[in-house]
């Protein structure tokens, strides 16, 4: 039996990954109709949350330049339809087009749940004879944005800001291993109750975030005074400050372990108990080393430039969007 010759149109990066471990479907055991010869593009197709029917006219002219049977998009943005309610696919049957968000599937399992996605979009159009205009399947409105906002933190994976922030990083474990040996700081970190401890924390990384969001240009303005424009800059935001925020916590955590290894390792309590006059333990070495990590994080993340990383960049939906406009701008020249 004849193959059916399907194109799998990415957007560069990881929805480009995403389709490269996913191309090897096979049609579900029992299906009559031919196997599935799946072809890969990694090109830009999307340039707007909102704008989902000119995506699918340029994977339509996609599947036609490769004279593919049916198409299908992987983008990272989210989608949107006239009712202002997020999409996880949108679709055209009787052109045999469609595309799929990505974070809308939660950001858990992806490649699993892209894989189920996928492998019913193909079967459906192979086998549909529908002729109505077109087909999706929004979001729930009832935690439908903390969904979609969830995947798009996770895609733009928090953990890889670490290399990016290697300056500040080294900068706050130098005042650290100073700070840890200062007996001022001894001081003042046993005078600190639990909840002074907790606001020094929020106060430390929410002010290296801001830091990272002004000193790397990172905040989405609308394009225009347009509700869509609006929503899409808060939506791009939220991610991007969640991101970062998430990336900040993990160098805040690696901060603290190596301070407080260090702390036991050339400090001994009752030494320095006895030079300040007071009653010390083991047990106050990870006070110490908590209030140090909040310390320095914000002494040596503040003191240091923005690394010239593309990771910091990744973390703005914005950043990359309007990387892949320009490309489809070339392209199109």
């Amino acid at each position: 039996m004849k193959p059916i010759h399907v194109g799998l149109v990415a957007d560069p990066a990881s929805p480009t990954q995403m389709a490269h471990r996913i191309k090897d479907l096979d049609p579900p055991t029992g299906e009559h109709h031919g196997a599935w010869d799946i072809e890969v593009v990694s090109e830009p197709f999307t340039t707007g949350s909102e704008d989902v029917d000119t995506a699918l006219a340029r994977l339509g002219d996609q599947a036609h330049q490769h004279e593919w049977d049916l198409v299908v998009g992987l983008t990272e943005l989210p989608l949107r339809d006239d009712d202002g309610r997020y999409l996880l696919i949108e679709a055209d049957p009787q052109q045999r087009t469609a595309v799929l968000s990505l974070p809308a599937l939660g950001g858990l399992r992806t490649q699993a749940r892209t894989r189920h996605a996928v492998r019913t979009l193909v079967r459906g159009m192979a086998a549909s004879s529908s002729q109505d205009e077109q087909h999706r399947v929004p979001l729930p409105r009832l935690g439908g944005r903390w969904r979609l906002l969830a995947g798009m933190v996770l895609a733009n994976r928090p953990w890889r800001l670490v290399p990016g922030l290697k300056s500040a990083l080294v900068a706050a474990l130098a005042t650290g291993a100073v700070a840890t040996i200062n007996s001022t700081v001894w001081l003042l970190a046993g005078s600190l109750s639990w909840w002074r401890l907790m606001v020094a924390t929020i106060a430390s990384v929410a002010l290296v975030v801001a830091w990272l969001v002004i000193d790397g240009e990172l905040w989405d303005r609308p394009d225009d005074n347009s509700p869509e424009a609006r929503e899409r800059s808060r939506l791009y935001n939220t991610s991007t400050l969640l991101t970062l925020t998430a990336g900040v916590l993990i160098c805040y955590l690696a901060l603290y372990v190596v301070n407080l290894v260090w702390a036991m390792f050339v400090l001994d309590p009752a030494v320095m108990g006895g030079y300040l006059h007071a009653s010390l333990g083991y047990g106050d070495l990870f006070v110490l080393a908590w209030f140090v990590a909040s310390a320095a994080t914000v002494g040596g993340g503040l003191g240091s430039g923005l690394e010239s990383d593309e990771a910091i960049r990744a973390a703005a939906y914005s950043k990359r969007e309007e990387e892949r406009r320009n490309r489809l701008a070339r392209q199109r020249t």
